[in-house]
């Protein structure tokens, strides 16, 4: 695994910013497993990867409700939010391995996954108070959830 970059940002348009700059290096096929308290900006951090891969960002919208989004733009984003699934089995019916063919698929509260997608790229936003924030991401091949 790559040495984890970090970002302390102080708006939301920050927040956004540092996902733009993230978008254009991500492959087809990549996850984006976002990690962070509620209200923390894991979908301003969509929002700016769909600005960065060419939709529209004020399509984008938490998908909590309805569990998945799907956005055009240069390369297909696929927002999940896993916030209302709590077992395994519920989020297995997702069919989350098959989303990202041909696109990234950016999946809010991923702590809920049952295993490893294969390569993903983990993003942590943990709230430092105020409108500031403390944006992790770590690069890997393969995602370790064994430690939950």
């Amino acid at each position: 695994m790559a040495t984890p970059e970090s970002f302390v940002t102080s708006s939301e348009q920050e927040t956004y910013a540092v996902a733009e700059r993230l978008a254009p290096t991500l492959a087809a096929g990549s996850y984006v497993l976002l990690q962070g308290d509620l209200g923390a900006g894991k979908t301003a951090f969509v929002r700016g990867l769909a600005a960065g891969l060419g939709a529209d960002p004020l399509e984008v919208s938490s998908p909590t409700f309805v569990l998945i989004q799907h956005y055009k733009g240069r390369m297909p984003l696929i927002h999940v939010d896993l916030y209302r699934l709590d077992t395994g089995a519920a989020v297995d019916d997702l069919g989350l391995e098959e989303m990202a063919e041909g696109g990234i698929v950016a999946i809010e509260w991923s702590e809920r996954l049952p295993r490893s997608l294969g390569e993903s790229i983990a993003v942590r936003i943990a709230d430092l108070g105020g409108n500031s924030r403390r944006i992790t991401i770590s690069r890997s091949e393969h995602s370790d959830y064994s430690d939950r």
